[in-house]
């Protein structure tokens, strides 16, 4: 029949079935039994060597991790929770800062302004009585002046009308023309 390599002459491949045709081992009649029983013992030993030593690692492999993953979740959570309290807690002492700063403010405003009204106040009446003072001085000069007007007037009149006429006019006409000409 077939030859093999390294086979001796006359012996035949476990293949070959009678009549020269070979068959495939596992669907071979003879063995079939024998075959379904080893596949059955590899698998229940399978199953138990898969269900007693690594699924218990696997599970608590994946149990660890959901735990980790959960204790990660939870700490985030709290963390957020504390961050979110300290920003409520900064933005309302903000908050009460900017009012206290508005009232700080306002009430140096109202110091500010009753401190310029009262300085105001005293200008005032330094100035009011300034301008008094300087009123009094003017009407004392322009009395002067006036009565000075009166003196300068009387002479002048007397030497105008001296030089053009000659004659020194008297002195009482020449007064009161002048003071009916300065009363108007």
């Amino acid at each position: 029949m077939a030859d093999s390599h390294g086979e001796p002459k006359g012996t035949t491949a476990h293949t070959e079935a009678d009549g020269g045709h070979k068959e495939f081992p596992p669907f071979e009649k003879n063995t079939f039994a024998s075959q379904l029983v080893s596949l059955v013992i590899a698998f229940v030993a399978l199953y138990l060597i898969v269900s007693k030593f690594a699924l218990p690692r696997v599970g608590g492999t994946i149990d660890a991790r959901q735990n980790k993953i959960d204790r990660d979740l939870a700490e985030a959570q709290k963390l957020k929770d504390q961050s979110d309290s300290a920003l409520k807690a900064y933005e309302s002492e903000l908050a009460a800062a900017r009012s206290r700063a508005q009232a700080i403010g306002a009430e140096t405003r109202e110091k500010l302004n009753a401190a310029s009204e009262a300085e105001r106040k005293t200008l005032e009446e330094q100035l009011s009585q300034k301008l008094a003072g300087a009123e009094k001085t003017i009407a004392s000069t322009r009395e002067t002046a006036m009565a000075n007007v009166r003196g300068i007037a009387t002479e002048a009149a007397t030497a105008i009308v001296q030089r053009l006429t000659g004659v020194a006019p008297d002195g009482t006409s020449v007064g009161q023309a002048v003071d009916a000409s300065l009363k108007g």
